[in-house]
């Protein structure tokens, strides 16, 4: 098997574990919980993609990881992690903590889907070595942060039950 295989099987797979494993424990946790407090858990989770920076750290990653890919992934996620940080901040201020919830989550899953298009505009699964130490990211830890990006997204729409609508009104 190709490494390009290998890396693409990967990160197909790296969505299944994590799937079950959210869908049985963080998924029935998370929809019981209050609106304010389930962003707070996926801001927390969000808060660590400062680690991101290790796509332009030599020694760290390959020097032939494609710069055009290797910048925006790095920089993108940094901006998500700080917004989720602000996030986490101002939880007491509800007209800076919402607006920041939304924002790290537009800019953390926008940053996700342009770091697949261009991952596969490059050719990065072919360069897949390239990554090193953080091919661990993309394989383990994004599959993770997208579905908690869906998550947070499903619990910004859905209507909140109208005993909390009354009480915070």
């Amino acid at each position: 098997m190709s490494p390009a295989t290998i890396f693409q099987l990967h990160l197909a797979l790296g969505y299944v574990p994590w799937l079950l494993c959210f869908g049985a424990y963080v998924w029935p946790r998370l929809r019981s919980m209050d609106r304010l407090d389930a962003q707070r858990a996926i801001a927390t989770l969000h808060s660590f993609r400062f680690f991101g920076l290790v796509f332009i750290l030599p020694g760290v990653v390959g020097s032939h990881l494609p710069a055009g890919f290797a910048a925006f992934a790095a920089y993108a996620d940094f901006a998500t992690g700080l917004l989720a940080m602000l996030a986490l901040l101002t939880a007491r201020l509800p007209l800076l903590f919402w607006p920041l919830v939304i924002a790290f989550n537009l800019v953390g899953s926008v940053d996700i889907v342009i770091d697949y298009y261009h991952g596969v505009q490059l050719g990065l699964p072919e360069l897949a070595g390239e990554l090193g130490a953080a091919y661990a990211i993309p394989v383990i830890y994004v599959p993770l942060l997208m579905i908690t990006h869906a998550a947070a997204f499903y619990l910004l729409l859905r209507p909140q039950p109208k005993v909390a609508r009354a009480i915070s009104g």
